[in-house]
């Protein structure tokens, strides 16, 4: 039996027990916070001891949904209600960890099929449905308020580290900073805290591409992508005027007149797609046409995204030349 289930027995005595409408009153009240589901201690600290528990779940009134948790109005528990389960069941100093810490503090576009739990390695630990424990030798520590859970930074690397495929990794790394959850520079100082990753390149190379957008996708690495589908060299960060001053254009032929705007996670936050989209349309203004790939994109797509840039270097080339024979 453990310590907090003999609190939860003996914390009612020399306290008034409260029976019927007034018990279940008082449960609804602090299940309220908690959507739908209470700890037994909770209860017993409000004069609900483990008999009138039993007494309601016989009436089939409450549902037993794990050892400590009590669902007073249904069996079937909501997400949060879940991730209040999850953190009680499996042991003292549970944490939400990875996307389910994420998802509790507002990350929308995202299913998780399990709940990530992360626990001290000397908690006695126990098994809990759709839950995966974690146990690290020294876990993070507890962010915000509400349930227990780490902070997003850190919750966005575990969640790419644990995902179940690369295009998942990128997923929930980029969620993140498009809703605001955290920032380029905590996503990179927690990343860099990192000491064994099954992931590290791919993560290196994601997580840089969010951070800092074209910037972290090398001359090199873009020319090698071109010249695997035949593509000519491009030329890089080339020179515009456009009409707020000059402006660098990421990849461009000059020749047919193609521009390759690369789009890194930041492209998506506060005012940017404003600023993107005059950009671009300042190019087609100027006779140039212009393409945007996301840097991820590249990363997971590279082959579709890079036949889709020569398949238009190709017609416009035919453009071209057709034009030039005309005149």
């Amino acid at each position: 039996m453990t310590q907090e289930s003999v609190r939860a027995q003996h914390v009612v005595v020399g306290r008034p027990r409260v029976y019927g409408a007034s018990r279940r009153a008082i449960a609804r009240d602090l299940a309220a916070v908690h959507d739908g589901v209470v700890h037994r201690l909770a209860l017993a600290e409000h004069g609900i001891d483990r008999f009138a528990v039993r007494n309601e779940v016989n009436a089939g009134r409450w549902f037993k949904v794990g050892r400590h948790t009590v669902a007073v109005r249904s069996p079937e528990l909501s997400e949060p209600a879940q991730w209040w389960r999850a953190v009680w069941e499996s042991g003292s100093g549970a944490r939400l960890d990875g996307a389910g810490a994420l998802l509790a503090a507002g990350m929308t576009g995202y299913t998780a099929s399990v709940i990530d739990v992360t626990l001290p390695k000397t908690s006695h630990t126990h098994s809990v449905e759709r839950v995966r424990l974690h146990l690290p030798r020294v876990p993070d520590p507890v962010s915000g308020a509400g349930i227990p859970k780490v902070a997003p930074d850190i919750a966005t690397i575990h969640a790419a580290q644990w995902a179940i495929s690369d295009r998942q990794a990128a997923l929930v790394v980029c969620l993140p900073l498009q809703q605001r959850l955290t920032t380029p520079a905590r996503m990179l100082l927690a990343w860099r805290g990192i000491r064994r990753s099954a992931r590290r390149k791919f993560l290196n190379e994601v997580i840089a591409d969010v951070a800092d957008g074209a910037h972290s996708l090398g001359e090199l690495d873009f020319t090698r992508m071109a010249r695997k589908v035949g593509l000519p060299p491009p030329s890089h960060q080339s020179l515009r005027e456009g009409p707020d001053g000059r402006i660098y254009l990421d990849i461009s032929w000059a020749d047919v007149g193609l521009v390759v705007e690369i789009d890194g996670g930041h492209h998506a936050l506060a005012l940017n797609p404003i600023d993107d989209a005059l950009r671009q349309n300042d190019r087609v203004a100027a006779g140039e046409h212009v393409l945007r790939v996301p840097v991820i994109g590249l990363r997971l797509e590279s082959q579709r995204f890079m036949l889709q840039i020569r398949h238009t270097y190709d017609v416009l080339l035919a453009e071209t030349r057709q034009s030039g024979r005309r005149a």
